[in-house]
């Protein structure tokens, strides 16, 4: 990081302390989306900060960081596809999951830190995102079929529809902004943001990642986990249909003279 870049995060020249670093990050925190989902915001985020703080003290760069975030996350679904589904399987993928979500956060605000990310960064970060994504439902699929002995069978259709919305919300979200983003450049006009709410973050709770990833808590308890589960995918189903009803709207608007909302999630 350069001297210049530094000082715009309020970090000094020399080498800075664990408290610097921190009051650094959190000066270099980009605003949350309105409505976020809690656990995101309030959790994950800032155990991320400590982890940015961390791996920035330790020279690391932001690419290096999303390595970390992959090894926990996909060590994590390896276990819960291959592994028998027991309580204390269900707590390490957990564990794993959550901190690869921990350094997941991490990677950007380190680079944000440093002065701003690249390009190859943020498409490494999104692709492994999205492998992640389609990756774990798929896992569920595996340890349903070998485990949880499912009357019908077709309820192994679950894990396979959450495995389509979650990759399709990931890929709208992400295709909403970078589309906003060239309109905004090159028209030159204003940009809003939503308002959220206390509620409606609450109510976005089954979509969280992290929210998931604690359910896996639940694993060795298999008709409780995968009931839960079941409605986590009605949640996210109905979230997406709801938020895509909104997003096109936001498209259309893209080529009319009015200001265009600057957040893809709802």
């Amino acid at each position: 990081m350069s001297p210049g870049s530094a000082q715009q995060t309020g970090i000094s020249p020399s080498r800075p302390s664990f408290h610097e670093t921190l009051a650094a990050l959190g000066a270099a925190q980009k605003a949350a989306a309105a409505g976020a989902p809690p656990y995101s915001i309030l959790v994950n985020r800032r155990l991320g900060r400590y982890a940015a703080a961390l791996t920035y003290r330790a020279k690391m760069t932001p690419n290096q960081v999303t390595g970390i975030s992959a090894v926990f996350t996909f060590g994590g679904i390896f276990l819960l596809a291959l592994a028998t589904p027991t309580w204390w399987v269900g707590v390490t993928v957990w564990g794993a999951l959550a901190l690869g979500y921990i350094f997941d956060s991490a990677d950007g605000q380190l680079a944000r830190l440093r002065g701003g990310g690249t390009v190859a960064g943020e498409w490494l970060d999104h692709v492994v995102d999205s492998t992640k994504i389609v990756s774990l439902h798929l896992a569920v699929l595996v340890v349903a079929f070998r485990h949880f002995q499912l009357h019908p069978e077709a309820w192994l259709l679950v894990p396979i529809g959450y495995a389509i919305v979650g990759t399709v919300s990931f890929f709208a979200m992400i295709l909403n902004d970078q589309l906003k983003a060239i309109v905004l450049l090159k028209s030159g006009r204003q940009a809003i943001r939503r308002r959220g709410s206390a509620v409606k973050s609450v109510l976005l709770a089954p979509t969280d990642y992290g929210v998931l990833c604690l359910l896996f808590v639940l694993l060795g308890a298999p008709p409780l986990f995968f009931t839960i589960y079941s409605l986590f995918f009605v949640a996210n189903t109905m979230h997406l249909v709801l938020a895509s009803v909104r997003w096109f709207g936001d498209m259309k608007s893209l080529s009319v003279s009015q200001p265009v909302s600057t957040r893809s999630e709802s």
